[in-house]
Order: C-alpha cells, then sequence, then structure tokens
C-alpha cells in the first residue's frame, strides 16, 4: 500500500482500519507537487522513460493471501498487518522461504521485451524483511531462509546489462517486525517506541548497504514517512545522497524532500502536470501476490492507460507480483510482453514526450514533442473525421505513425480535420502524428469539449467545469476495500440554487443526444431536485441513490438519464447544472454523458 499523503495513511490505518473511505481533496492542494522546488539535475532520464515496471517481492508473496486458512483480498503485502501475525510467527515464514524459481535473467528480459525502461523491487516492505543480504539484522533472505542467496545481486547486473535502470523500495519508517518500527501494535506498545533508534540502528544502515552494495541506482523508492521532522528528514536525505549523488528519490521520502512526485495509487491526474511525476497502478488488485487475485489488465487496458498517463505528462510504473517460488503470473508475461510489442513500433509517441497540448477528446489522448503532436486514436469516428479543436498553427503534414503515409487535412478556422484511413475498430491505439510549425496554446480547461455523434458516448468531465457559488472541483479518494484505493474528480458541494457548474461543448454536426448526469448521490441527499439547461432548454431532475446509507461507504456511481435535445445545427452550446433547493448537497458529479440516439 503505497497512499500519497501521510494524513491519508493515518486516516486508514489508525481510524478506520479495513474499513471502507471517502476523502476529499481541493485541485489546489492535490496537484501541490510534494517535491522541493529545485530540480536535480539527473531526472531527464526519468522523464524520458515514462515506462517502468515496480516489483513487490517478500515473505507475503509465499504467503499468498491465505493465513489460518482465511483468505485476504487487496493488499497482499499487508497480510501481516491484516492478520495481526506474530512476529514469531512470521520469522517461522522466513524458515521456509525457498524461491528456487527465480531467474533474475528472465524478469530483466520480460521487462526489456516490455518496453520497460526502469525497475524499483522491494529491498524491504512493511513487514522488515529484506530481500537481499543484510549486516544490519539477520531477518533477510540469506541469513533467515533455505535460500541462502541475494536476488538483488543478480537482477541489478541482469537489468543493467539490458540498459534499464534499477532501484529499490525500501520501507523506511514502517517496520512491523522492529519493536521501535512504525505501525505494528499487536506485538508492540506503540507508546514506547523510539522511533530514531529504529531510523539509526536499522533503516539507515540497511539504505546506506542498499546505496553501497548493488552498484549505481537510479531511484530509491521511499513510502509512507514518519517518525521525522522536516529538519531530520532533510539530515536523512543528505546522509544518503552523499553515497550516490545522482539517484532519484521518490517524494515519499516525505517534507517536499524527494526529486518527483508519486500519486497515490492507481491514481492518474485530470489534467496535465509540468515537473516530474509518477503514477503507480497494478497489474491485478494486489501489490504482493494473492494466488486467488486473477483479475490482470489486459494488454489494450496498460497500452491505453500508459498513453493516458504520458498525456498527463507523467511516467507509468506497473506492478507485478512474483509469487513465493519467484515466478511472475502468466498474464503478467503474457500482457507485458503484448505490450511490448506495441511499444515497439509505436514508442515514439510514448517515451521522450511530453504532456499533450490537446484536451482530451472522445477520440482519445494527445503527447507531444517539439513541432509534433501524437494522436492516440482509441476510438475511431465513425465517417473517419477527426477533430482537432484549437490548432492555429501552420500544419505541415499528417500521417500514421506506423507506415508514414500522409493523410488529407482542411484547416478550418482554428481548427483542424484529419481524414483517417480504415483501421481495425478494435485496435487498441493508432498513432497518427501532425507535424506543424508555431507555437500551439498550451493546454486549456476553457477549450470547448468535443461532442459528436460518430462516437457512441461523449464525456464532458467534471474537470472542463466552470463554477459559481459554493461548487468546486475536489479530487476524491475512496475504497471498497483495504487497498482498493480509487480516485475521481468530482464537482461538489452544489447546495444552494445559486451554487453552479457550467460546461462549455462544441456539437460537431446536428441530432438527437440523451444527456446523462454520472454522479454519486448519499441517501441524505436521495430525491432532491436539480436543473440541467442545455440548447435553450431546461430539464428538472430528482436524484438517486447510489450510495450506502453510511456516510464512510465507498463512492457508487450512476449514469441517470435527464433529457433527450435535439441539436439542429452545429456549434458552441453550454450545459449548466444547478439544485434548486437549498442545504443540501445535490451529488458528487462526476461527468455529464451526451449520447446519440440511434
Amino acid at each position: 500500500m503505497k497512499l500519497n499523503h501521510w494524513f491519508i495513511l493515518n486516516l486508514f490505518i489508525i481510524s478506520t482500519l479495513f474499513s471502507q473511505s471517502v476523502t476529499a481533496q481541493t485541485m489546489d492542494q492535490m496537484w501541490d507537487s510534494n517535491v522541493s522546488g529545485k530540480e536535480n539535475p539527473n531526472l531527464q532520464w526519468f522523464k524520458d522513460a515514462k515506462f517502468g515496471m515496480f516489483i513487490h517481492w517478500g515473505l507475503y508473496s509465499k504467503i499468498a493471501g491465505e493465513w489460518n486458512g482465511k483468505r485476504y483480498y487487496g493488499s497482499g503485502e499487508w497480510i501481516m498487518n491484516q492478520a495481526k501475525i506474530k512476529v514469531a510467527d512470521y520469522n517461522k515464514v522466513a524458515s521456509t522461504f525457498n524461491p528456487t524459481g527465480f531467474n533474475a535473467d528472465e524478469w530483466a528480459q520480460l521487462a526489456a521485451d516490455a518496453g520497460i525502461k526502469y525497475m524499483v523491487i522491494t529491498a524491504k516492505h512493511h513487514e522488515g524483511f529484506a530481500m537481499y543480504q543484510s549486516k544490519v539484522s539477520n531477518f533477510n533472505i540469506v541469513d533467515a531462509t533455505p535460500y541462502k542467496k541475494d536476488p538483488m545481486k543478480a537482477l541489478a547486473e541482469a537489468n543493467r546489462k539490458r540498459g534499464i535502470q534499477f532501484g529499490f523500495y525500501y520501507s523506511q519508517f514502517q517496520d512491523w517486525h522492529e519493536p521501535n518500527g512504525g505501525r505494528n501494535s499487536w506485538d508492540f506498545d506503540e507508546a514506547k517506541k523510539d522511533y530514531q533508534t529504529y531510523y539509526r540502528e536499522k533503516a539507515i544502515p540497511q539504505l546506506k548497504e542498499l546505496l553501497t552494495n548493488y552498484g549505481p541506482l537510479g531511484i530509491v523508492w521511499f513510502d509512507t514517512p514518519g517518525g521525522m521532522t522536516k529538519e531530520q528528514t532533510q539530515t536523512f536525505v543528505n546522509e544518503l545522497r552523499v553515497l550516490q549523488p545522482k539517484t532519484l528519490f521518490s517524494s515519499r521520502v516525505g517534507q517536499g524532500l524527494g526529486d518527483y512526485k508519486d500519486f497515490g495509487d492507481s491514481e492518474v491526474p485530470s489534467t496535465p502536470i509540468k515537473g516530474a511525476w509518477e503514477s503507480i497502478y497494478t497489474h491485478n488488485d494486489s501489490w504482493g501476490y494473492i494466488k486467488h487475485d486473477m483479475n490482470f489488465k489486459s494488454s489494450k487496458e496498460i497500452i491505453q492507460l500508459l498513453a493516458n498517463v504520458a498525456s498527463k505528462g507523467g511516467n507509468l510504473m506497473l506492478n507485478v507480483g512474483p509469487d513465493g517460488d519467484g515466478k511472475i503470473p502468466e498474464y503478467s508475461v503474457k500482457f507485458l510482453q503484448q505490450t511490448g510489442k506495441w511499444l515497439k513500433v509505436n514508442g515514439e509517441s510514448i517515451y521522450g514526450t511530453t504532456y499533450g497540448l490537446i484536451a482530451a477528446q472522445p477520440w482519445g489522448v494527445s503527447t507531444s514533442k517539439p513541432g509534433k503532436q501524437y494522436l492516440h486514436v482509441l476510438t475511431r469516428p465513425k465517417n473517419g473525421k477527426l477533430l482537432i479543436p484549437d490548432f492555429n498553427v501552420n500544419v505541415k503534414k499528417v500521417y500514421e505513425l506506423t507506415d508514414k503515409k500522409e493523410l488529407p487535412f482542411k484547416k478550418i478556422g482554428k481548427e483542424v480535420w484529419i481524414d483517417l484511413p480504415l483501421f481495425n475498430q478494435d485496435a487498441v491505439n493508432t498513432v497518427f502524428v501532425i507535424e506543424y510549425a508555431g507555437t500551439v496554446p498550451d493546454y486549456s480547461l476553457q477549450t470547448p469539449i468535443t461532442v459528436s455523434s460518430q462516437f457512441d458516448e461523449n464525456n464532458v468531465d467534471a474537470v472542463f467545469a466552470q463554477t459559481t457559488g459554493n461548487a468546486k472541483i475536489q479530487s476524491l479518494t475512496y475504497s471498497h476495500y483495504y487497498g482498493d484505493w480509487k480516485h475521481t474528480t468530482c464537482i461538489t458541494n452544489m447546495k444552494d440554487s445559486t451554487d453552479r457548474a457550467t460546461f462549455t461543448i462544441n456539437v460537431t454536426e446536428p441530432g438527437d443526444y440523451h444527456v446523462k448526469a454520472e454522479y454519486s448521490c448519499p441517501q441524505e441527499s436521495v430525491k432532491l431536485e436539480g436543473s440541467l439547461s442545455i440548447n435553450n432548454q431546461e430539464f428538472l431532475f430528482r436524484t438517486l441513490r447510489t450510495s450506502e446509507f453510511d456516510k464512510s461507504s465507498p463512492l457508487l456511481f450512476i449514469k441517470h438519464t435527464v433529457a433527450t435535445t435535439t441539436f439542429s445545427k452545429p456549434g458552441i452550446y453550454h450545459i449548466a447544472i444547478h439544485p434548486l433547493q437549498n442545504g443540501k448537497e445535490l451529488f458528487k458529479l462526476k461527468s455529464v454523458i451526451l449520447e446519440p440516439v440511434k
């Protein structure tokens, strides 16, 4: 588990451990970087890399999500905490841990075949077990197991042979095996813990081992900071940087002292973010191996997720969880290899790019290089005519990335219309390139959102709204079960008739449309009346319950059809939503969806 902010960790672990929860942050808070203001000069490789592999591997991999006949779901690496396993019993797991199926070259080659540019593996997770030979603590894979080998030595070398940057995850505060480590209250008295002793005697010496004994490291990936002031954290960072000045530290070192920003688990920001940042996702539902977790993302889902993250300017680090024998699950192998085949021919549109200058469209997203916009077409318009809005520069040529064949296009005012060739509608991501001269206006939330009958759905997301009164745009974090972190941006706090959210859309052809509001509505807001105005018409609706009675329940969303309207001509239109009553929040609005009537 790797939540982005320490206060959220406290909220979940201390106040509502293993319960379902909802938290909210303002947009300013959400996008406020934890990294220091001065950029590390060694960041360029990270910015260009775009695709990394996270590996969670430890004693929890052998436990595999089941303890004393009970199955656990969500975060397999948290099973010691979830099941409240005593340290003495956890030590017995180490005595039987023998991952003879591990092959460093197979892992590194899979990463290379998948188009991975950097790898980060858990040297020590919260369980406190070192997956390398440590002289600081004998609770490690060489001294405490029958395996008797250091897999990190081989893995570091195998990655470097293939030109893949290598790094370690290290849980610097949470250590459930140590009396003075963070967050084990079932074995040890929290009130008697001396965190500075733990840092001094274990965390810092082990980090020094990792930074000394495994060659040049690209990254040290910290997690869940705690137990130190900002001054102490700065001293901690300075002491480690001496050993490898070029190594990047993740933002979860704490106190704003990292080199790049990590968002929350399974979180992609709604808009582009400047600077170096990373989005982290699991390949299935857990970080550590759980034998009954078979919900793997397909190669299509990985490729489209990668394009989405790159379109916002960030990196995707996708986690795999090897089993207790050291084998990576077969679906991870299969789908990562398929992803690599796509990247072999389309990698130019991902690696070394920055965020797209075109707001997300019904057809997909974009990425940028100087003088080039890469159009990641995830859904082909049915008539083959692709609209690029607000692109008022000199377009030199347009072509498909894979075969370089030029395509016809028209420039009409600030819009560019491209005639796409026929291609497989099931293609996961077909990339086209616009080469241009001049300066494209930066990504703008003010650009009207395209609505076209050429797509089955046209989503107008909350982030594109203009709000008045109490209404505001917030990023919401919630979970359905422990470890299942989800994030979405909604319009919230519309509780008075003067509170309003307004969207601007560009309808490209006449037609009939169903208009849907996608929202979450708790029991206390059920049957409130709202108004949706569009196309010079006002439509009234009453809210439907989506969430459970308990306020701590996860957010559930409904797509509620509230209107049918006919656009008689193309043009710019506005959608406005507001409550009719005062006093209670109408709902949490995720998007407005316009669906062509077939």
